[in-house]
């Protein structure tokens, strides 16, 4: 099943959000929703058995923190939106922390 078919429950749902993205987008502002839409797809959906909509929003409510505090974006220097602070080797060992149910973490440093 496509993934806006999922979201959304019928494909003429779907051709309607579509029709209104593109009607409301000026200058190519289209492209971009439809790249989140791919990321959250490839990244997140892919990988997991949604069980119901209070599970979906559940994982996308987890991927989008994700997205805004941890991923890496190219546009932005592999800086995540909400940046972080350097920790240099001096900061300790590196430890993985689990995010979006462990399809991802975050690497950071605690005292040795």
């Amino acid at each position: 099943m496509p993934f806006m078919v999922m979201l959304f429950g019928d494909e003429s749902s779907v051709w309607a959000l579509r029709k209104l993205f593109r009607h409301r987008a000026r200058h190519g502002k289209i492209h971009y929703c439809e790249r989140v839409i791919r990321s959250i797809r490839r990244e997140c959906l892919d990988h997991v058995i949604v069980m119901n909509e209070r599970h979906l929003k559940r994982i996308l409510r987890e991927y989008i923190d994700y997205y805004h505090t941890c991923r890496t974006h190219l546009s932005l220097n592999k800086d995540p939106p909400e940046t972080r602070t350097v920790e240099p080797p001096e900061f300790g060992t590196i430890i993985g922390t689990p995010r979006v149910g462990g399809l991802h973490h975050r690497y950071s440093r605690i005292p040795a």
